[in-house]
Formats: structure tokens, C-alpha cells, sequence
């Protein structure tokens, strides 16, 4: 009962806010606002310090996991990629074309490939706290560098794809993340400011959360605040739909490991 009414409150906000007339347009490119950017004062300064951002907490242990042989005779991610450093710049590229499956992948997947393919072991769990640990280490080589997607033909169908999903409305209360994150960005719903949707540090720890999440436990937690069933995660939809908004998001800053309330 308590979860229809929020629903239900969640669809009046937003037909309100049409009707009160403060829509805006998608943000142009040069209009473009980061979660950051919308961080009260106190937030900010939270992420900028290291010891100050409960995040470095997961980059730590991922850093451990890096030079950790993960058991069997396995080599460990330095083994082959050697100082972190030679990760810089990755998580800015991702999701990316991946030769062997045919297919795309995000950064906690190429990280789950690795282990499959390479160390022969079980890969971690999605949302696991090692992999949420070892993609915000990975994450954090590239923080400050500029969203890059990379320049694919291949990718093109996946970006398509993506955009057609953030257009299309879904679940029961019949919405989009266009309606929110476009049409209604920086308004506020049942006091929670609306984003633009830029996913520049993630993995991120929310204060909602009290710990760490990708960006597919944040699609998940959209899709279920409209009611709307979640994709699975590392399919072939997620994937799309990262592609599109790093797509969107492109030229604006890694910021990982990011705080968002």
C-alpha cells in the first residue's frame, strides 16, 4: 500500500510539474550540469577529500585485489597490466566493443571477462563488493579525464538502441528517463533534486545507500520507482542504455569515486 501511493505521488509530481509549466528542454551540450555540480557545498567537499570520501574506502580494497593473485597459480591484474596506472584513461571508453563475443561491455564486465578468460577463475558477482571494489580502483586512474567514447561504427546499432530506451516509457506509471532527466531535470520530485543523468563516477557511494553501487543498481532503482520491471544485469539493454548516456555525457569528467546524496 505504502509503495502505490509513493507511485502514484511520483506521477502527480510529475504531471504537476508539466502543468505548472517547469519543464525544461534537454540540456545542450555546452548547458550540460553534473551530479557534482548540483552537490550541496558540504557534499563537494566530502568527494574531493580522499580521506573524507567513504568511496576511497572501495578503491583501497580494490587496489589490495589488483596485486592479489586470486588463487589456483592465477596471475593477479598487475601481473599482466602491471602499475595501475596503465589503466588510465580506460573507464572513460567504456562500455566498449569486445572482439571475442561479438558484443559490448561495461567496465565491471571487461573486469569479469578478465577473470574468465585470463586468471581461469570464477569471475565476482555484479554488485559484489570485490568487483564494485577492483572497477572504482580502475575507475579512479582515470579521474579528471574527459568521457571519450570510443569512435566505433560497431557501436553505432548499441547507441541507437540506447537512446530508443531512454525515450521509450515504461512500467505502470507510463514514464521515460527523457520525461525525468531531460524534460525535467533540476526541478525537484517529492523533494529529491532530478539530475541530468551523467554517469561520470561511478562505481558511487550514496548516502541513501550507505555503501557503493554501479550504475546498474541505479537503473534498477529507477525502473522500480515507475513500477517497471528491471532489466538483468549485464544485458544486452544496460549495456545499450550506459553506452548512450557516456555517449551524452561525453567530454564531462570521470569523477570516481563520486558521492551523490
Amino acid at each position: 500500500m505504502m509503495r502505490a501511493r509513493a507511485a502514484a505521488r511520483l506521477k502527480i509530481g510529475v504531471l504537476l510539474c508539466s502543468l505548472a509549466g517547469l519543464c525544461t528542454v534537454a540540456a545542450k551540450a555546452e548547458d550540460r550540469v553534473t551530479g557534482y555540480q548540483e552537490l550541496n557545498p558540504e557534499l563537494q567537499a566530502m568527494q574531493d577529500d580522499p580521506f573524507m570520501n567513504p568511496g576511497m574506502l572501495w578503491v583501497s580494497e580494490g587496489e589490495e585485489l589488483w596485486s592479489l593473485s586470486p588463487g589456483g597459480g592465477s596471475k593477479s591484474c598487475a601481473s599482466c597490466h602491471g602499475e595501475a596506472s596503465s589503466m588510465k584513461g580506460v573507464a572513460a571508453r567504456y562500455p566498449a566493443f569486445d572482439e571475442q563475443s561479438d558484443s559490448i561491455t561495461d567496465l565491471a564486465g571487461r573486469i569479469m571477462t578478465c577473470q574468465t578468460r585470463h586468471q581461469k577463475v570464477e569471475p565476482y558477482k555484479r554488485e559484489s563488493r570485490e568487483l564494485l571494489a577492483l572497477t572504482a580502483f580502475v575507475s579512479r586512474q582515470s579521474s579528471g579525464m574527459p568521457i571519450a567514447p570510443e569512435a566505433d561504427p560497431r557501436l553505432t546499432p548499441w547507441k541507437q538502441k540506447g537512446e530508443a530506451l531512454f525515450q521509450s516509457r515504461l512500467g505502470q506509471l507510463n514514464l521515460s528517463c527523457a520525461q525525468c532527466h531531460d524534460d525535467h531535470a533540476g526541478q525537484r520530485l517529492l523533494g529529491a533534486l532530478i539530475p541530468q543523468a551523467h554517469p561520470t563516477g561511478y562505481p558511487q557511494y550514496r548516502l541513501e545507500w550507505e555503501g557503493m553501487g554501479s550504475l546498474t543498481r541505479r537503473f534498477n532503482n529507477c525502473l522500480t520507482g515507475i513500477r517497471s520491471t528491471p532489466f538483468e544485469a549485464g544485458s544486452d539493454e544496460y549495456m545499450a542504455l550506459e553506452l548512450y548516456l557516456m555517449e551524452r555525457a561525453r567530454g564531462l569528467p570521470i569523477e570516481a569515486p563520486a558521492i551523490r546524496p
